[in-house]
This record gives C-alpha cells, sequence and structure tokens, in this order.
C-alpha cells in the first residue's frame, strides 16, 4: 500500500489562491479595525480552587536544558551498565528526589 505524501518548503510552496488572498486581506482588515476579537462571554471564568485542582497533562514534556556536571565514576558506571538512556534514567532519578522532597 503507497502514501502518497506531499512534502513543501519556503521555496517550493505553492502560490496563494484569489480565493484565499481575499479571506487573508479580510481577516486582516477585521483585526485593523479590531473586531478580530474572540467571544469568551459565553465560558464561565476558573476559579483559583479550579487552577490549583489543575494537574499537567499527561503528553506535557518539560523543557530539557543541558548541564555539564561531575558525577562520580562508579555511578556513571553503573547507570551505563543497564542498557542504553542512562541519561533518561539518571534525570528519572533526580525527578523522583526532588517529588519526593517537594511533598514533605
Amino acid at each position: 500500500m503507497s502514501k502518497n505524501i506531499v512534502s513543501y518548503t519556503l521555496d517550493t510552496l505553492p502560490p496563494l489562491t484569489a480565493a484565499q488572498c481575499a479571506n487573508l486581506d479580510r481577516i486582516a482588515e477585521l483585526q485593523v479595525r479590531g473586531e478580530l476579537e474572540v467571544d469568551t462571554s459565553d465560558i464561565p471564568e476558573m476559579t483559583d480552587e479550579q487552577f490549583k485542582a489543575a494537574v499537567k497533562s499527561r503528553f506535557h514534556k518539560p523543557r530539557k536544558e543541558q548541564v555539564t556536571t561531575l558525577v562520580d565514576a562508579d555511578v556513571l558506571a553503573w547507570l551505563r551498565a543497564q542498557g542504553k538512556g542512562y541519561q533518561s534514567r539518571l534525570n528519572a532519578i533526580l525527578r523522583r528526589e526532588m517529588l519526593q522532597a517537594l511533598q514533605s
């Protein structure tokens, strides 16, 4: 089963149609006149209690930051001996300790 996959780069994008250009012009004019507002009157305000009860999505991925640190050689050897992904395991160990400290 073959799939028809189309990919574009900025250099190869097809030109906009007249209808697309007209729609973009209409939206730009609404923005200029201040009429491009989203009506949120039917959405209730969130309370502080709702914010406190909120949980992160299971799809949330914290931003990673590269650091240089010194780790004892035996600790690093132990992590690496467990196979591929030793850096992720190190992060998981640190995260577990952080969460435990935040709970106490």
